[in-house]
């Protein structure tokens, strides 16, 4: 039996990215997962079916209280196992606002989502882990998790201070999950990714273009979905295991202080 992954806001953009690199280059049984209806999700399934990828979908709105749970009892009927959770799923703002206008139904839609969500789905996935562990039925069973936060957990944009805010919270969620899961045998990790391109940076690529021309980052490229992935990797490999609650940061040398 396959080792199976759920990879939350899978879908498009860096948690499609991420069940490629999962399923191509370490042979996971991957559980695509988002808020759209399986039927909606076919093309995703197809296109992953054509690189050899076994892959399913389980609906999963992460900040629903009953969606978490379903999705994890679903996983466990079909396949009896979970080996990785990585917790992709997030949202930005629907409207950047500066912090002196923003509003409490954006605040909380992001908190929500990006932090609430995140944290259950950790405890949700952590409890079945621990089971499945006492449970001794499954051979060499090492599972791990790892979160998908941002270098907004330590960067400040007064035009969306909430969603700094919201992924902030996942890099707290992280360490307490290490701390917690590290007598389990449950590795945490978490990767922080920078300026990527996807559908939720499409709307400022020409202000990120400008930015990355003129050196805030010292690799001078818009990252892809593939960079991301590649931390995803590292994490799920096994070799950083004694590392656990390290941040892994997808951002092209952004976090680097530089004079």
């Amino acid at each position: 039996m396959k080792k199976v992954a759920l990879v939350t806001g899978s879908r498009r953009g860096i948690g499609k990215g991420i069940v490629k690199a999962l399923g191509t280059q370490q042979d996971y049984l991957c559980i695509v997962s988002d808020i759209i209806a399986r039927e909606e999700a076919q093309d995703v399934l197809d296109e992953l079916k054509a690189l050899n990828i076994e892959a399913d979908y389980i609906k999963c709105d992460i900040s629903n209280t009953e969606d978490r749970k379903a999705v994890f009892a679903k996983i466990i009927e079909k396949y009896g196992r979970i080996d990785l959770l990585v917790n992709n799923a997030g949202v930005a703002p629907r409207v950047r606002l500066d912090i002196l206008e923003t509003t409490e139904e954006s605040f909380d839609f992001l908190i929500n989502i990006n932090m609430r969500g995140t944290f259950f789905m950790c405890q949700e996935c952590a409890n079945t882990m621990i089971a499945l562990k006492n449970e001794g039925k499954i051979e060499n069973y090492q599972p791990r998790i790892v979160n998908i936060a941002s270098m907004s957990s330590y960067t400040s944009s007064t035009n969306r201070g909430e969603y700094c805010i919201s992924k902030a919270g996942i890099s707290m969620v992280t360490l307490l999950f290490a701390d917690k899961l590290a007598e389990y045998g449950i590795p945490v990790f978490e990767v922080r990714p920078g300026i990527i391109m996807t559908d939720m940076t499409a709307t400022v690529t020409e202000k990120y273009t400008k930015l990355i021309n003129e050196g805030v980052t010292p690799i001078k490229r818009f990252g892809q979905p593939e960079d991301v992935a590649n931390c995803v990797l590292a994490a799920a490999s096994g070799l950083l295991d004694f590392s656990t609650g390290q941040v892994l940061n997808a951002d092209g040398g952004f976090h680097i202080r530089r004079l």
